[in-house]
C-alpha cells in the first residue's frame, strides 16, 4: 500500500513539474522593462520624455521628435542639449501644465537640433532638464527618412528648403 502512495506522490510530482514547463526555473520576460518603440523614454521630477529619437537626412541637422508629458501643475521650460561639431548646442521647448505635448511631426513644433555630427544608425547623448530637477541624459538613436514612417518627420528644411517655417530653433 506504501508502495502505491509513493509511486502517485511521484507521478503527480513529475506531471506537476513536466506541465510548468520553463516558467518554473526561467524568468518571466513581461517582468524585464524595455522601450517598445525605436525611442527612449525618461523621467525628470513631473516631465516624462517618451520615445524620443532624432530624425535626420545628413547627419547634420536632425528633428528631434518626442512627447513630453507634464504631470505638473505649472508650466515647464525644458532645456535640451546636444553635443555638436562646434561644441554643445542647447534649444529649450515648453511643456504646458497637465498636458501632453508631441514635438516633431509634420505640421507641427519641430525641434531642431543643428550641427549633430551623427549619421543614422548612431546614437546621440542628449541631456533633458529643467528647473532645479536633477537632468537625464539620455542616448536618443538617430534614424533617417529611408522608411515610409519617418520620412515625413525630416527636418523643415530638408523637406521644403526653408528654415522661416521653423518654430523651436
Amino acid at each position: 500500500m506504501r508502495g502505491r502512495i509513493a509511486s502517485s506522490v511521484i507521478v503527480a510530482a513529475a506531471i506537476i513539474v513536466g506541465t510548468a514547463g520553463c516558467g518554473l526555473v526561467a524568468p518571466q520576460a513581461t517582468t524585464y522593462h524595455y522601450f517598445a518603440s525605436d525611442g527612449v523614454s525618461g523621467d525628470i521630477g513631473e516631465i516624462g520624455i517618451r520615445n524620443a529619437v532624432i530624425v535626420t537626412d545628413k547627419g547634420k541637422l536632425g528633428n528631434l521628435v518626442v512627447t513630453i508629458v507634464n504631470s505638473g501643475s505649472e508650466d515647464a521650460e525644458i532645456t535640451v542639449q546636444h553635443e555638436s561639431s562646434s561644441g554643445k548646442k542647447t534649444v529649450t521647448i515648453d511643456a504646458p501644465a497637465n498636458e501632453t505635448t508631441l514635438f516633431g511631426p509634420a505640421g507641427g513644433e519641430q525641434v531642431l537640433l543643428r550641427d549633430l555630427d551623427a549619421q543614422a544608425g548612431s546614437l546621440l547623448d542628449v541631456y533633458f532638464q529643467y528647473g532645479d530637477e536633477q537632468g537625464e541624459d539620455l542616448q536618443v538613436p538617430v534614424l533617417d527618412g529611408g522608411l515610409p514612417e519617418y520620412s515625413d518627420l525630416l527636418p523643415i528644411d530638408v523637406i521644403t528648403g526653408k528654415l522661416d517655417e521653423v518654430v523651436a530653433q
